[in-house]
């Protein structure tokens, strides 16, 4: 509207192509007056039916509705940007949870490597204990078999050597003293 006075003063005051006709200016037979004529009317009503100030509110809510368009793209970004910076924070905290995951299954498995080192360990020890047992017992097995086999070996001899040197009846009773007292030794 501030802008529109000026103009229109200038376009009053200068009618220049007015002064390019021929013949008398104010005259209805001259169309460069006909052409100023109905300009001025045609401004006199776009200024009557207030035109430039209807022209300026529009403008006005426009640039008002720019400037919420502005201001809510403002918010959005400003939103947007704490999204991101959210996201990226959970985002070095999944990455923290994951190294965490990682550091701890190594922390186990090396565990679990040790425990098992000291399982078998331990299962060879008790594996040489059983076999070195089991040495032990057929070396004892063994002993015993051997004892007997001597026992057996020696009342033979002692039986043959009595047969041959004593009678009858004094065998008989020397090998039955044996028997018991072999028998008695052995259990």
């Amino acid at each position: 509207m501030k802008l529109l006075k000026p103009v229109l003063g200038a376009a009053l005051l200068a009618p220049v192509p007015a002064l390019a006709a021929s013949g008398p200016f104010f005259s209805l037979h001259n169309t460069n007056f006909v052409v100023t004529l109905g300009f001025i009317v045609f401004l006199g009503v776009v200024i009557y039916y207030k035109v430039p100030g209807l022209l300026g509110g529009m403008l006005d809510k426009r640039a008002a509705a720019i400037r919420a368009e502005l201001e809510e793209a403002r918010l959005l970004r400003e939103e947007a940007q704490k999204v991101l910076a959210d996201y990226e924070r959970k985002s070095r905290e999944v990455k923290a949870q994951a190294e965490e995951i990682v550091s701890a299954a190594k922390r186990d498995a090396e565990a679990a490597a040790e425990q098992a080192k000291a399982d078998l360990q331990v299962a060879i020890a008790r594996r040489v204990k059983a076999a070195e047992d089991q040495i032990a017992s057929a070396e004892a097995g063994a002993l015993r078999e051997v004892k007997d086999r001597a026992v057996t070996v020696a009342v033979a001899a002692a039986a043959e050597v009595l047969t041959n040197q004593m009678g009858a009846d004094r065998k008989a009773a020397l090998i039955d003293d044996a028997i018991d007292e072999v028998s008695r030794r052995l259990h």
